[in-house]
C-alpha cells in the first residue's frame, strides 16, 4: 500500500496552519503563577459517535464543557491541566489549578469543569480512554489548591450553592440516582432522587441564571424534569410536569418563568413555551415560538433578554433570535457552505454577544459573533483559518421507495474532471434522531484535494429534518432508512458522481445497521465498506436484556421479546441474520475490546459469518478471476466506543484510508 500511517501523519502535520499555533503549555512549570501564550479553547465533542451520548439537552454533548467564564475569570482545560486567567487579561497570565498527571490521574482526560458560586471550590470529571465512567474530583481553591474529595462513577454534577454539590452516579452506562453532598463543617451525602424505569437516563443541569438545578430524566422519546431551588438546596425537588409518553421537554428559567422547549402539541416538533414557576403543569404552558415544518432545531441558548435558536432547513443553517422585551424574532441565514455549528461553552447569561463557530467536513471552523445591541452577525477574522476555494458543495434530494425526498450533501473538487471516474465515499448514520457528523475533519479535506467525492446521506432515523424524521425511521420503520440509503447511492451514480466500482460506504456505531443491511440487499452498489464499532447484530443484542442498553433502546429498535412481529421485522433487516453466499464488497471493521455499547462478541460472530458466506460464494461460482472480497477485523485493545486517543485516532484513519485506496484502486 502506498498510503501509510506515517504519510498520513506527515500530511496532517502540514495542516496545522488551520489552527492557532500558540499553546499555553509550551514551557510549563508547576508554579502558582506563570506567563503563557493565550489561545481559545472550545469544548468540541471528543467522540465521532454521538449515539454514545445519552438523551437530554438538545445538543447533549455540550454537557461536557471544558471552558467556563465565571465572574471576571475564565477556567479552562488544556493538555491535562486546568488553568485560570482573567477574562480581560491580554498578556497571557494564567494560574495552574490542577494537573491530571501530578494528581495521579495520568492518561485521563478532563470532561467537565464546574466552579462553585463563590469560586472557593472547583469540581472536575476525569475519564480514561478505556472507560465511559468518570471520576469527579473536588478541589478547594486558594493560594495552594488541594483535593478535597474524590467521587467515583459520576456522570453529571452542578453546584447548587457555595458548598452544596448535586451529582448523578453512573454504573454500566446507566444513570438513575441523584446525590447531594455538602462541604460545610458537617459534611454528609444523601440520595435525593432515584429513577425506577430502566429506559430512562438521569442528568443534572443548572439554568443559565443559576436560579434552579434541574433533574432531567429522559428516555429516547419521553422526559420528566424536577426543580431544585438553589436558594433552598435542602428542600425536596419539585416536579415540573409528570412524564407523558412521547412528550420531550427541557427547562430554562427567566424572570420567575420557566421557558420550556418541548415536543408537546401538534405538530410533534420542538416549540418554545413558557409557564409561571408557580404553575408549571402542561395545562399552563403558553406558546412562545413554533418551528416551521421540516425545520430541525439544532440547539437553543438562553440569555437575559434574548433566546437564540440554531436551526436547519433544507440543508442550510439559520440563526433565529427571539427578543423577549420587544417580542420580535429575527431570522438570519448563515453562510451556505456551513453544515455544522458549535456554540462556545457557557456564554455569560448577561452577555450582549453570542459567539459560535461554523464548519463543514471540508471547512475548518470559523468564528462568528451575533451582537444583540447591533442586531447583526460579524465574522471574526483569523489568518489561521483559510477559506476553502477548491471545494464545491451540492445539495440533492433522492426519491425513496415511498416517494419521500431524502437530502444528500455532496462535496467535490471544483477542478475535478470526469466525476464518474472519481472515488466516492458515502456517509450514513440514521438512528436515535442524531444528525450525521458534519464537523471538520482534516482527512476529508485531504480527500477532496485528491479528487474524491464525499456524500452525506441524511436518511430517516436521523434528525436532520426534525423529530418526525427520526420517528419515520425507527422501530417498525427501520427499513425506510435502508430504502433511503439505496435511493441516495443510486441517484449519485445516475447524476455522474462516481460508479459502483469506485464507491465506498462508511458508518459508525448504529450506522452499521444500515451499512450492513445494504451490503446484504444491494452489494453491487458499493465496492468497499469501513465500519467503526458497528452495531450489526441487532436481534441478538436486543434479546439480551442483561446488556446495559438493551432495555433503554427498545424505543429505538423495538422489543423482540414481547412482540413477535417486532422480532420478525428486526430479523428482516438485521445485518447478521441476513448474510448469505453472494459477492460482497470488501469490509474493514474497527472494534474496541473495551466497548460497553456494542458487544465485541456480536462483531466477531458477524465477521465469522460474513467470511464464510464470501468463501462459500467463491467456491460455488469458481469463475476465472473471480473476485474475493477482503473482510478485515481490526480490534483495538485501547479506547472505548468510537473514542480513542489522538494518536490512536490518527492511526485508525490512516488504516481506513489505506484500505479504501487499495480496494478502489485509486
Amino acid at each position: 500500500m502506498c498510503w501509510t500511517a506515517k504519510s498520513f501523519v506527515r500530511w496532517l502535520s502540514s495542516s496545522v496552519k488551520y489552527y492557532p499555533k500558540d499553546n499555553h503549555l509550551q514551557a510549563l512549570c508547576l508554579c502558582t503563577k506563570t506567563k503563557l501564550n493565550k489561545c481559545h479553547i472550545l469544548d468540541w465533542s471528543r467522540s465521532p459517535c454521538n449515539s454514545a451520548v445519552p438523551p437530554g439537552r438538545i445538543l447533549s454533548w455540550r454537557l461536557f464543557s471544558c471552558k467556563i467564564r465565571f465572574g471576571g475569570n475564565v477556567y479552562f482545560e488544556e493538555n491535562g491541566y486546568i488553568l485560570c486567567s482573567k477574562a480581560d487579561d491580554d498578556k497571557g497570565n494564567v494560574h495552574i489549578l490542577f494537573s491530571t498527571e501530578d494528581m495521579g490521574f495520568s492518561g485521563a482526560y478532563i470532561k467537565r469543569i464546574r466552579i462553585s458560586p463563590d469560586e472557593r471550590y472547583l469540581a472536575t470529571s476525569l475519564q480514561s480512554e478505556n472507560s465511559e465512567e468518570a471520576t469527579c474530583v473536588i478541589m478547594k481553591l486558594g493560594d495552594v489548591p488541594f483535593v478535597e474529595e474524590v467521587i467515583p462513577n459520576v456522570f453529571s454534577f452542578e453546584w447548587a450553592t457555595n458548598d452544596v454539590l448535586y451529582y448523578t452516579s453512573q454504573k454500566n452506562l446507566k444513570c438513575q440516582n441523584v446525590f447531594m453532598t455538602t462541604f460545610t463543617n458537617e459534611k454528609y451525602t444523601k440520595l435525593v432522587y432515584t429513577e425506577q424505569d430502566a429506559r430512562f437516563f438521569v442528568d443534572i443541569y443548572r439554568t443559565k441564571d443559576r436560579r434552579f438545578l434541574t433533574i432531567n430524566s429522559n428516555s429516547k422519546t419521553t422526559s420528566e424534569v424536577w426543580l431544585i431551588d438553589c436558594r433552598h438546596p435542602f428542600k425536596l425537588p419539585v416536579l415540573v410536569q409528570a412524564r407523558t409518553k412521547g412528550v420531550i421537554y427541557h427547562v430554562e428559567h427567566r424572570n420567575n418563568e420557566l421557558y420550556i422547549l418541548t415536543s408537546y402539541g401538534e405538530p410533534a416538533e420542538y416549540k418554545l413555551m413558557k409557564a409561571s414557576v408557580a404553575s408549571t403543569g402542561m395545562e399552563n404552558w403558553q406558546l412562545v415560538y413554533a418551528l416551521e415544518e421540516k425545520t430541525k432545531l439544532i440547539d437553543l441558548e438562553m440569555f437575559r433578554d434574548h433566546c437564540i435558536m440554531f436551526l436547519q432547513k433544507a440543508g442550510y443553517l439559520y440563526l433565529n433570535v427571539i427578543a423577549f422585551v420587544s417580542h420580535s424574532v429575527q431570522s438570519i441565514q448563515l453562510p451556505t457552505w456551513a453544515c455544522a455549528f458549535e456554540l462556545e461553552s457557557h456564554p455569560e447569561h448577561a452577555s450582549s454577544t453570542c459567539y459560535f463557530q461554523l464548519t463543514s467536513p471540508v471547512h475548518p471552523p470559523r468564528r462568528f459573533a451575533y451582537s444583540f445591541k447591533e442586531n447583526n452577525l460579524i465574522e471574526q477574522a483569523a489568518e489561521e483559518v483559510p477559506i476553502i476555494m477548491n471545494c464545491h458543495t451540492t445539495r440533492l434530494l433522492a426519491k425513496s421507495k415511498d416517494e419521500t425526498l431524502v437530502p444528500i450533501t455532496v462535496f467535490h473538487n471544483v477542478n475535478s474532471k470526469e466525476l464518474h471516474r472519481k472515488p466516492l465515499l458515502v456517509h450514513v448514520y440514521g438512528a436515535y434522531g442524531i444528525d450525521l457528523n458534519m464537523s471538520f475533519k482534516e482527512e476529508k479535506l485531504m480527500l477532496i484535494e485528491e479528487g474524491w467525492i464525499l456524500a452525506y446521506c441524511h436518511v430517516r432515523g436521523g434528525g436532520e429534518l426534525g423529530l418526525r424524521w427520526h420517528k419515520d425511521g425507527c422501530q417498525h420503520n427501520k427499513l425506510k432508512g435502508l430504502h433511503d440509503l439505496k435511493a441516495c447511492i443510486m441517484l449519485l451514480h445516475e447524476l455522474g458522481f462516481s460508479q459502483p466500482k469506485y464507491t465506498a460506504l462508511t458508518a459508525a456505531s448504529a450506522g452499521g445497521v444500515l451499512a450492513g443491511a445494504i451490503c446484504n440487499s444491494d452489494p453491487e452498489l458499493i465496492r468497499a465498506v469501513v465500519l467503526q464499532a458497528p452495531f450489526v447484530d441487532v436481534l441478538n443484542t436486543m434479546m439480551k436484556t442483561h446488556l446495559p442498553l438493551s432495555i433503554e433502546e427498545q424505543e429505538e429498535w423495538g422489543n423482540p421479546l414481547a412482540d413477535e412481529e417486532c422480532m420478525k421485522y428486526i430479523k428482516n433487516y438485521c445485518p447478521y441474520h441476513n448474510i448469505k453466499p453472494q459477492c460482497y464488497p470488501s469490509v474493514f471493521i474497527t472494534a474496541y475490546e473495551n466497548d460497553q455499547r456494542v458487544p465485541l462478541t456480536g462483531i466477531l460472530r458477524y465477521v465469522q459469518k460474513l467470511r464464510k458466506a464470501t468463501l462459500d460464494h467463491a467456491s460455488r461460482t469458481r469463475k476465472k478471476g473471480n473476485w474475493i472480497p477482503n473482510i478485515i477485523l481490526d480490534i483495538q485493545a485501547s479506547g472505548s466506543h468510537c473514542d480513542s486517543s489522538w494518536e490512536d485516532s490518527l492511526n485508525e484513519v490512516a488504516r481506513h484510508l489505506a484500505f479504501l485506496k487499495k480496494e478502489l484502486q485509486v
